[in-house]
């Protein structure tokens, strides 16, 4: 599909200097941000709202298949090159200089069907190490974007894909050590979607960019000159006063009088919105729609809803009506005084869908049965606290910070065990959205001081991969650690507080007696798997084919059904599946608090 250039991105007119000052100074609390009123601007001001078409990020396409050794499956390998661009944001001002996968922001969609494997190269082009996590995915260890696992420049890296869980919208985003700001924010993100053909029996909306809408939500902020302000300096927060949809600041998007699936994603680095649809004109309420899916798919029912919180890297998706509308404008908006952030001129403004007149013809249903979703079975207790919190001009968890090598795995979780972690806001009138890698979890619970949020209907019908903490907020979820073992992270998804060590680590031990035979995969930073220099020789067709037929062979992905069943085998004949087993005598990964990762070993201290 043909990508919009420049006439489909945002054009602005040259505003005064004047107003075009801004500063990086964040509050320190909610009270500071209630109190405080803020200009109408931060960066240079953008006034031209939804006068510009929204673009659909073009599908990626293989750059070749190869066949699985082992299962004779194709696998399909991408290449991505990291490359820096320019923009023109702002009319009368200079581009803004980006850097996005395949030189654009968002980078290319990946649309997969369940089930095929994909290898994708990232090749880094720009002046700056990267680490790709696919968002979403249950990757073995070291293809899941450990932070450490950095390609430098004119290296690439080689991500091995399962492609196996439910149908979803993934995001695929960078996730390098100490920058993962900058990089995300000036354009390394982009949409992975695993698709399945027994979703299309639902006859939801369906056709990307023709009903089926990918909806790329980030808020940034520009220099007087059209350049883009950067995050290195932000310790606290970047909230943006110019939102943006697929890379458009305020778009507009032509529909038809009928009904739409809108996948939304919040790729912002600090922002969280809360969404609602209303008339351009005449009536100010706001307009139900029924929310079908979140991070993991699709939901067992759908649930109506007249506004929705979507915090940093969570996944909603809605359908919208839009018949009863023809000829009329919708706009999308966001509602002011979310959590802690804070609020510019506009940014209670997202875009605008301008409706046709007259009447189609739309066969697509939303029926009241959807998906068998896997939740974890209940349990009870609470396996893991964890505090999410600021201390001495710091982001910790735990009271510890990722830098710190020797304390940062906070959890050792068995292999296929049910755990319930509790996650508190631990104060100060901040927000976190926490993601936990490799698993999805089930929300069970929230509380806060003044009772102002519980859970929603959107929360509990399906799974989850991130959960948002409001201030003073906490909330408890359930997973199932499995199927694989290895060290994984979790961290709040404001990426500055991230880049500033609100990271840490769990690992999913291995079982010793298992009695199951496989690969290793539990070491994110095995030297084997790590970023290699870019040389003509390993580019051929030849090499590449040798490469990923080589990752095959060592079976990553293709027993994971065969795994899970070994994993349930092994705990019904254990006293329970919540509790860790007792670690043999001599055990190799005993059950101890804190692990370290030097180069390609794992080592307990």
């Amino acid at each position: 599909m043909a990508r919009l250039l420049a006439s489909s991105f945002a054009l602005a007119a040259a505003l005064p200097a004047a107003l075009g000052l801004y500063s990086t100074g964040q509050p320190a609390s909610k009270a500071a941000h209630s109190l405080q009123k803020r200009s109408d601007w931060e960066g240079a001001p953008y006034t031209w709202l939804y006068q510009f078409p929204m673009p659909i990020p073009p599908v990626k396409s293989p750059k070749m298949t190869i066949t699985n050794p082992v299962t004779g499956k194709d696998i399909n390998f991408y290449e991505v090159y990291i490359n820096q661009f320019t923009q023109q944001v702002y009319p009368g001002k200079g581009p803004a200089t980006l850097v996005g996968y395949d030189g654009m922001s968002p980078g290319p969609t990946f649309i997969v069907e369940k089930g095929r494997e994909t290898v994708v190269r990232f090749i880094n082009n720009a002046t700056m190490a990267n680490s790709v996590h696919l968002h979403g995915s249950y990757s073995r260890a070291p293809w899941d974007g450990w932070a450490e696992d950095v390609t430098e420049p004119g290296e690439f890296k080689d991500y091995y894909y399962p492609n196996s869980q439910s149908a979803r919208l993934q995001w695929y985003h960078d996730h390098a050590i100490d920058h993962t700001a900058e990089n995300a924010y000036f354009g390394q993100a982009g949409a992975y979607i695993i698709h399945d053909d027994d979703e299309d029996s639902l006859n939801l909306p369906s056709g990307y960019g023709v009903h089926d809408i990918p909806l790329i939500l980030s808020s940034k902020q520009y220099l007087n000159n059209g350049a883009l302000f950067s995050p290195a300096g932000e310790t606290d927060s970047l909230y943006g006063d110019v939102n943006h949809v697929n890379g458009q600041p305020f778009p507009y998007f032509n529909v038809e009088p009928r009904k739409y699936r809108l996948r939304f994603l919040n790729a912002a680095v600090s922002r969280t919105y809360l969404l609602y649809f209303r008339r351009a004109t005449g009536s100010s309420a706001k307009i139900p729609f029924q929310v079908i899916a979140s991070d993991a798919g699709l939901f067992t029912m759908p649930t109506t809803a007249s506004e929705l919180y979507i915090s940093m890297a969570e996944r909603y998706e809605v359908i919208f009506d839009f018949s009863p509308f023809a000829g009329q404008n919708i706009t999308l908006r966001n509602t002011p005084d979310v959590g802690a952030d804070e609020d510019y001129l506009h940014t209670d403004k997202v875009m605008q869908f301008i409706v046709s007149s007259g009447s189609v013809i739309d066969t697509s249903t939303v029926p009241s049965s959807l998906a068998v979703v896997d939740f974890p079975p209940p349990k009870s207790g609470v396996d893991h606290h964890f505090e999410f919190h600021r201390t001495n001009g710091m982001w910790k968890i735990n009271g510890v910070s990722f830098a710190e090598v020797d304390n940062r795995v906070l959890a050792n979780v068995p292999r296929g065990t049910i755990e319930i972690w509790e996650l508190e806001n631990g104060g100060g009138g901040w927000s976190h959205p926490i993601h936990i890698h490799l698993v999805d979890f089930k929300v069970l619970s929230r509380s806060n001081p003044d009772d102002s949020r519980t859970l929603y209907a959107y929360e509990t019908l399906g799974l989850k991969d991130v959960v948002w903490l409001g201030p003073g907020e906490t909330v408890r979820v359930e997973a199932h650690y499995a199927p694989w073992d290895g060290v994984y992270m979790f961290h709040c998804h404001n990426l500055i507080h991230e880049d500033h060590e609100m990271m840490a680590a769990f690992n999913v031990t291995k079982l010793l007696d298992l009695g199951y035979n496989e690969t290793d995969f539990r070491d994110p930073m095995a030297e084997i798997w790590r970023a290699e220099a870019v040389t003509p020789a390993k580019m051929t067709t030849a090499a590449i084919t040798e490469k990923v037929q080589f990752m095959a062979s060592l079976e990553p992905y293709n027993n994971v059904d065969e795994v899970m069943d070994e994993l349930d085998l092994y705990w019904a004949s254990h006293k329970k599946r919540s509790a860790p087993a007792p670690a043999p005598a001599g055990s190799e990964v005993p059950v101890k608090r804190h692990m370290r990762i030097e180069g390609s070993r794992i080592r307990m201290i």
